[in-house]
């Protein structure tokens, strides 16, 4: 089989030229205005015209460039998932005496495989081999076809004006899915290359497509940043508070720059930009594979002082999980979704209220609400996983809101906002939980208690005496998920701290995996 790698180079190769279009489209802009307050008359106007007709090219260049590396990406992941299942086939073949011949004919091998046997051994190995030719050649045909049509839109037209009438924010998912369908696909182009803040921030709206608009608005978000930036430093700063900003805008810019360079990588999976917001701390949504695609989703809700700053590394975080199920499920392709479009606590005394996880409850409701209504195919497993706070996020979500999931998982949590399982909408059995043996979160308690204890004068070597002695069921949000009386179902942690349940010896982290993916 064909080697992915090189086909993913080839799309970021493709998406590279997003760049040289911006460049030459602002170049042609500049061209024009110095063309006005130099000339006049019909061939001035003729030239104009002209002008931005060629404008409007490069403008809608830039989306194609991005479809194509999505096309080659999305090949190069199933020819990927391919091999997977082949060499799966071939690993059973070499443990059950069956041959394979280069063709990927199976036949029994006499000297290993008893006669009594043969039918049966070489039956599921022949399956093997197929189903990766089966997917292989499917994703053959997918790709030339998807690549065709772009081509032919190329020659036809690309792009056409929509007819007016756009869902507002926060439409029903379910409505917005509705109205992208009933365009064709030049005007979706339109739309895409002409009013990418709509497209970007819609959910219900294909993840392909989002990506396109996101990476568009890329470069506006930087230079938002920037322009920031310039102004903090122009002034001396008066105070802690300025200095305090000035700080925050260039750690963001610091993790802006890194997701940017993330985007532009060949590394594997590919990322799909869904959501970017520089405003405070920032927020993003990021996909690693297509969710739209994925049998499974395992969207990922971090916690206390999340931003645009660790963007990259949270997304890491869902990356390690991802690799697990790849581990565990070779040939299922999974999707892994960092989701910070919440602001996050930044200081202890924020985090020991809900006030910020009850307001992310119905962004997350409709981001989810928006997979299930892209998803292509078969309904995906879909699986929300929340840390520390952001497990109070998914908490609160869930029973608000509800959430299109079918499993959702508690790390390190100082409770989700119920007493039980059974009132997160999902079934119990499906509610999992774990706590690392020297996680902080275990010295949480409800602030109701431990402002009895001020008013009672306990002294605070008594106070601390008190959190750590026992093994309470309440936490600062309700009872704690991997209590026996929440109801739901644990997975073990090794001793990883707060942190730690991302390590790779941490069996937390197969624990995860084994949640997405049904195991």
């Amino acid at each position: 089989m064909v080697d992915p790698a090189g086909w993913r180079a080839t799309g970021v190769a493709w998406a590279g030229l997003v760049g040289l279009a911006e460049r030459r489209s602002a170049e042609l802009v500049a061209g024009a205005a110095q063309l006005r307050s130099h000339w006049s008359g019909r061939a001035a106007a003729t030239a104009e015209v002209r002008l931005s007709e060629l404008r409007g090219e490069l403008v809608t260049l830039a989306p194609a460039a991005i479809e194509v590396d999505q096309v080659l990406a999305e090949f190069a992941a199933r020819v990927a998932a391919a091999r997977a299942r082949l060499a799966a086939a071939v690993e059973l073949a070499a443990t059950t005496g069956v041959l394979i011949d280069r063709r990927g004919r199976t036949s029994p091998d006499p000297v290993r495989l008893p006669a009594g046997r043969a039918d049966q051994a070489v039956a599921a190995v022949a399956a093997g081999v197929r189903d990766a030719l089966d997917l292989a050649a499917a994703a053959d045909r997918e790709a030339a076809g998807r690549l065709d049509r772009l081509s032919a839109a190329a020659e036809s037209g690309w792009a056409t004006r929509p007819p007016p009438g756009r869902p507002a924010a926060h439409t029903d998912p379910a409505l917005v899915g509705l109205w992208w369908r009933g365009l064709t696909p030049t005007e979706r182009r339109w739309l895409v290359a002409y009013e990418p803040e709509l497209v970007a921030r819609l959910d219900g709206i294909p993840v392909a497509d989002r990506d396109q608009a996101n990476r568009l608005l890329l470069g506006e978000r930087r230079a938002e940043l920037r322009e920031r930036w310039g102004q903090l430093l122009g002034r001396v700063p008066r105070g802690p508070a300025e200095l305090a900003g000035l700080r925050a805008v260039d750690a963001a810019l610091t993790g802006l720059d890194a997701l940017a360079a993330r985007l532009a990588s060949a590394e594997w999976p590919r990322a799909y930009l869904l959501g970017l917001d520089v405003a405070g701390e920032g927020r993003a949504v990021v996909a690693l594979g297509n969710p739209d695609r994925a049998a499974g989703t395992v969207t990922y809700v971090p916690g206390m002082t999340a931003g645009l700053d660790g963007a990259t590394d949270e997304l890491g975080r869902a990356a390690r999980v991802l690799s697990r199920c790849a581990e565990l499920a070779p040939g299922q392709e999974t999707a892994a979704v960092l989701w910070l479009d919440y602001d996050a606590p930044d200081f202890l005394h924020e985090a020991a209220r809900d006030g910020q996880a009850r307001a992310a409850g119905e962004p997350l409701h409709r981001f989810q609400e928006g997979l299930r209504a892209t998803h292509d195919g078969p309904p995906a497993r879909q699986t929300v996983l929340g840390h520390s706070y952001g497990s109070l996020v998914v908490g609160a979500a869930a029973r608000d809101h509800g959430l299109a999931a079918d499993a959702l998982v508690f790390v390190g949590s100082p409770g989700v906002g119920v007493a039980h399982a059974s009132e997160l909408g999902v079934p119990p059995e499906q509610v999992w939980a774990s706590t690392a043996p020297d996680d902080v979160i275990r010295l949480t308690r409800p602030p109701g208690e431990l402002a009895r204890q001020a008013v009672l004068g306990a002294s605070p070597l008594v106070t601390v005496g008190e959190l750590l002695a026992g093994d309470r069921d309440e936490r600062w949000f309700g009872r704690d998920p991997t209590a026996s009386a929440f109801g739901g179902r644990t997975f073990p942690s090794g001793r990883y701290g707060h942190t730690g349940y991302w390590d790779p010896a941490n069996p937390a982290l197969d624990g995860m995996a084994r949640v997405v993916l049904g195991r």
